[in-house]
Formats: structure tokens, C-alpha cells, sequence
């Protein structure tokens, strides 16, 4: 029988919640610009927009990839 000692771990707890609340306000921010068409008038689309939706969307993509274990993260 292995004798586990309890440890304290509330200040990697407290770490862990500063970053969850960092990571939730930079959704919030994304969901918000996202609901706005990414400040984008329908009108004045070009492929530069394109382009940096493709760009934003790269660097989601590398992070959900990871989050959920998909692309080059998959097992």
C-alpha cells in the first residue's frame, strides 16, 4: 500500500483559473468580433479579408487541433 501525502495545490489551482478567465474574456472578444462579420461591410470585401479570416483560422485550428487531440495531435 502506497501512502499518498496530500498537497496543497491551490496555488496551481488559482493559476489555473487566472488563465481559464484569460482563455473565456479572448473568446468572449472573438465571439463578439466574429457576430460583427469581423468589422467586414459586405460591400468592401476583398481577398485580403479572405485571407486573414484563413489566417485567424489557421491559428484556431492549431489550438482546438490540440485541445481535442485531432490533426497532428490525433493518436
Amino acid at each position: 500500500m502506497s501512502t499518498r501525502r496530500a498537497t496543497d495545490n491551490s496555488a496551481a489551482l488559482d493559476a489555473f483559473l487566472a488563465k481559464k478567465i484569460e482563455i473565456d474574456s479572448m473568446l468572449a472578444r472573438l465571439q463578439a468580433l466574429s457576430a460583427d462579420h469581423f468589422e467586414a461591410h459586405p460591400d468592401e470585401i476583398h481577398w485580403g479579408d479572405v485571407g486573414t479570416l484563413e489566417h485567424y483560422a489557421s491559428l484556431l485550428r492549431r489550438i482546438t487541433d490540440s485541445a481535442f487531440k485531432e490533426g497532428e495531435h490525433a493518436a
